[in-house]
Parts: C-alpha cells; structure tokens; sequence
C-alpha cells in the first residue's frame, strides 16, 4: 500500500481534491495513470463529450470503493491529471470552426467554394496531431517512470496519441474494441483524427496486431470491406451476430472465450461507452438502439484476465455531458483500473465469492 493511503479511511466521505474518487494520490505515488483529453472537435452528431471526463471526476466521488472483482483495487494508487484547461478552449474554438466544414459539406458544396474553408481545415487537422502529440508525449513520459496510463475523452478520437506511445513499448498487441461504430472511415469529413476515423489511425501502427471489435451495429460499406479484407487482422462480432447466437442457446461466456482467443498476449481495451445499451449512455455523440449491458462487457473482461493475456492500457470515451452518464463512465473507469491491476499481478477473478 502506498504510504499516502496510512491514514485513509475507504469507508469515509470522498474528498474534493480534484482526484478521480477522492483518493489521496498524486502523481508520483501512483502507480496508474489517468489523463483526461476534453476533445470533440469533429463530433458529427451530438455534442457534450469534451464534457466527459469533468462529468466522469464528479460522479467518482460518488462511488464506493469495494469492488466484488478487485477488492484492495483502491490501494494500486489511482490519480487524475488536471484537465487541460486550454485544451477545453481549443477545443471549442476548432469545434465551431468544424462546424463551418460539416455544414458545407452537408450542403453537397466543395471546401473551396468562397469563402474558401480548407485552411481551416488544416488548421483543425493541426490541433488534432498537436492533442496527438501530447498525450503520446505525456503517456510515454509516465510510462518511462514505471506508471501504467489510462485516458478519459472526449470523443474517440482521444486515445490515438497514447497508441503511438504503447507502439514505442510494446512490438505486437492487440485491441479489444467496445463500439456501436467500428470507426474504420478513412478521415471522416476530410478530418483526418475523426472520432469516426481512431481505429482507421490505429491501423496505420503497425505494432497493433489485431483489433477485435465487440458490439457494433452501425457501419459503412467501406468499413465492412476492409475488415472483410484484413486477413484477420481485424475481427467483427457486430451486435446483430451477438444476439442472434444467444437466442440460438451459445452462452455469453463462450462468446467471450472465442473473443478473447483472437487476442494477442498483450491487450488494449478501448471502451466507447455507446456500445452498451443507450439507457446507459443516452448523452453520448452518437447513441444507436441496441448493445451491451455492462455487466456483459465486464464479464468479457473478467475472462479477458483469467486468460492471462495481460492489459496493457484502456480508455473510456464519448461518455456524454449528463450526470448519469458520468456515472456509469465513472464506475467503467474504476473497474477497468482494477482489471488493470489483477492482469498485472497475475490474478484470478472469481466474482461475488
């Protein structure tokens, strides 16, 4: 146990210490990592995620702290990087500059109509390599000290800069995807870092493996063609598939099973929030009917660490601007920590004993 938690009483009111859940941690003596990106500067349809990771820190302290999976999941040491305020202005300076974008575009006329609009273009394309590089700079950095990094968006395209640090770690690892959207477009809207564009990017990165993608249920033509044409290096279990075998008598854990085996021994989990059911998530960008109940999805990752394939990092993003989305995002987050914790120690979980 670390020495900040000597006198700590996990049965007491949490602090507002601007923590996630009112731990005592701070950056040098934790062992995990949190850095929340408030970016949703190409969202397409709802707004409110850069919103996310504020909501997510709020309802945490809301949160008890005995976990039936991990718990002593508390003690690993758990601290939250203040969220970048000038990134929130950034942010909603290029959001409405993005908006210019989608708009002409929705109206079926070219970028270069006056006024011209491609210089904002790359201007938004800038700000999301400059987001990029931060967090690859700032998760390589905590790495280096021995932390393990996890990430909070924004939209989903937040993560992208920490995959580019994983890929300078590890030589062969893989993603398990939760998404109602396989994000397989090849810059989305002309954005080249589109939430709608992460997993497009992250197959640029050749030390990822395969990317195994569990709940989706809303795709493009293009999208399905180039999992169809990944030789394997991209695998689907569309949420229509999912159902339709469990009517058919497979039991869940079987699916998980047969999910994971796809997976390489080093593992990524990258959760959108809007692969489970909406009534989880109704603020999220993009809701579509359907999805995951969450205790299916930390099922899948209880098998995911009695496998002994080990979690490398996660991220939670699109959690929505609404106090019960923050919530839910809040308690993903804690569990994914304690996932985190057991896959490195080593340990099995048996649930609720």
């Amino acid at each position: 146990m670390n020495n900040s938690f000597e006198n700590y009483n996990p049965n007491s009111v949490a602090e507002i210490n601007g923590n996630f859940l009112g731990l005592p941690d701070n950056y040098d003596s934790a062992n995990l990592i949190i850095f929340p990106i408030p970016w949703e500067v190409t969202v397409s349809y709802g707004a409110g995620t850069a919103n996310g990771p504020q909501q997510i820190l709020n309802a945490s302290r809301q949160i008890d702290l005995f976990d039936f999976d991990h718990p002593d999941g508390w003690k690993q040491g758990i601290f939250m990087v203040e969220i970048p305020q000038d990134m929130i202005e950034k942010n909603n300076y290029y959001r409405q500059q993005a908006a210019k974008i989608i708009e002409r575009q929705a109206q079926g006329q070219p970028l270069t109509d006056s006024p011209d609009l491609t210089p904002i273009l790359a201007a938004i394309n800038q700000a999301g390599e400059q987001v990029n590089q931060w967090l690859f700079t700032q998760s390589q950095a905590a790495m280096n000290h021995g932390k393990r990094v996890a990430v909070i968006g924004g939209d989903h395209s937040s993560p992208l800069g920490y995959f580019q640090a994983l890929a300078t770690q590890y030589d062969n690892w893989g993603i398990l995807h939760i998404d109602a959207h396989a994000d397989l477009r090849n810059a989305y809207e002309e954005f080249e870092f589109s939430h709608a564009s992460i997993m497009f990017n992250a197959m640029k990165i050749p030390q990822i493996s395969k990317l195994v993608q569990v709940g989706v249920r809303d795709i493009c033509h293009d999208e399905v063609q180039i999992i169809n044409q990944s030789d394997e290096r991209i695998i689907g279990y569309y949420d229509a598939a999912i159902k339709q075998q469990l009517y058919a008598g497979k039991t869940w854990i079987d699916l998980c099973r047969e999910i994971i085996n796809h997976l390489p021994e080093q593992v990524y989990i990258s959760f959108d929030i809007d692969g489970l059911d909406p009534k989880l998530c109704p603020s999220t960008g993009t809701p579509v009917p359907g999805g995951l109940e969450l205790e299916q999805v930390y099922c899948l990752f209880r098998e995911l660490v009695n496998s002994g394939k080990k979690i490398i990092g996660f991220d939670v993003c699109e959690v929505g601007n609404g106090e019960w989305d923050g919530n839910v995002g809040a308690r993903i987050v804690y569990k994914l920590a304690n996932f985190l914790d057991l896959s490195y120690q080593g340990d099995d979980i048996a649930v609720c004993t």
